[in-house]
């Protein structure tokens, strides 16, 4: 009778697993052969690279969602908070991530990146995914005021959930790099919200655009280019001293956004007084980046190895608290 149990249960496992690997299959076709062309595809590629990794994790048992919810009236602008599903010891609140998503400021949703959830929420993180308004129902500084609200609702609510509000670190990929890091050193956004300029523990940059003017490509062009000060627009413009950590990593092989963004706005913040490093990853992509964070990708550990370890030194204790408002 036990073995009767047994050979079913396998069975569901390779049914389960093989059904996987078709998913990422087609997200590879469809992000290796249409993305620079047709985005809607390529935002159906991550959402079946986000169900493939559910099912490689045997769904979503290691974390629950405590609210999906909106923290201003457009549809877009919304977001999802995860934590593990078991409780922290003493009932201590958890460290906070918040994710922005790429889509070239025009596509994305942040449902479909809860594979970045299931990477950091066993790590003991609380994680919030947040979307924000996409052209051409929004263009600069759209983005990044909504980046600056979804930060309002953390300061507000996530404490009551299981977060803790004095440690939150911003994390992005591609254009949601590029929310993340302006937010971060550019002070304007968060106290227009009335949160300190310094709230932000640290940021994490994945194959960010941080020094993209003039503008060249139909994306920055049509999200950027009736801003009435394009230099602005531009992190390498803020680099400071006195903000946030950040750690920027990018692929190599990234021909999409070219790892001199990185480079640059490393050596630009170094200059002004924050010493910052950009992490180059040998032969990675700028799909593929954001990819090693969900199964199976995630057996090339090193965009995770660096960064747990920056997340884990950033919420070792509370920096300057947010302000109220």
């Amino acid at each position: 009778m036990a073995q009767a149990e047994v050979q079913p249960r396998q069975a569901r496992t390779t049914r389960r697993r093989w059904l996987a690997w078709t998913l990422i299959v087609l997200a590879l076709l469809a992000i290796g052969g249409f993305l620079a062309y047709r985005q809607a595809l390529a935002d159906n590629a991550v959402g079946l690279l986000d169900s493939a990794d559910r099912l490689l994790h045997g769904g979503d048992s290691a974390m629950r969602e405590v609210a999906a919810t909106h923290y201003g009236p457009d549809p877009a602008q919304k977001l999802e908070m995860f934590l593990p599903a078991a409780p922290a010891p003493g009932g201590a609140k958890r460290p906070i991530v918040v994710f922005i998503h790429g889509g070239g400021w025009r596509s994305g949703d942040p449902h479909d990146y809860r594979f970045v959830a299931r990477a950091l929420v066993p790590q003991g993180y609380a994680v919030v995914l947040a979307g924000y308004r996409l052209y051409p129902h929004a263009r600069y500084p759209a983005m990044l005021e909504d980046g600056a609200a979804a930060l309002r609702w953390v300061a507000d609510h996530a404490g009551k959930l299981g977060g803790d509000p004095a440690r939150v670190v911003l994390m992005g990929h591609s254009a949601g790099a590029y929310n993340a890091v302006m937010l971060g050193l550019d002070q304007r956004w968060l106290q227009a919200q009335g949160l300190s300029a310094n709230a932000l523990g640290g940021v994490v940059g994945l194959a960010g655009p941080y020094d993209f003017y003039p503008f060249e490509s139909e994306a920055t062009k049509l999200s950027f280019g009736k801003a009435p000060n394009p230099e602005e627009t531009q992190p390498v413009v803020h680099a400071r001293a006195g903000g946030p950590p950040l750690l920027l990593v990018h692929g190599t092989a990234d021909t999409r956004v070219r790892p001199r963004n990185s480079v640059e706005l490393a050596r630009t913040m170094t200059r002004a007084g924050a010493p910052t490093r950009a992490v180059l990853l040998d032969g990675v992509t700028h799909e593929g980046l954001i990819m090693m964070f969900a199964r199976p990708f995630s057996r090339d550990a090193r965009a995770l190895d660096a960064v747990l370890p920056f997340l884990a030194k950033v919420t070792a204790s509370p920096p300057v608290q947010a302000s109220g408002g």
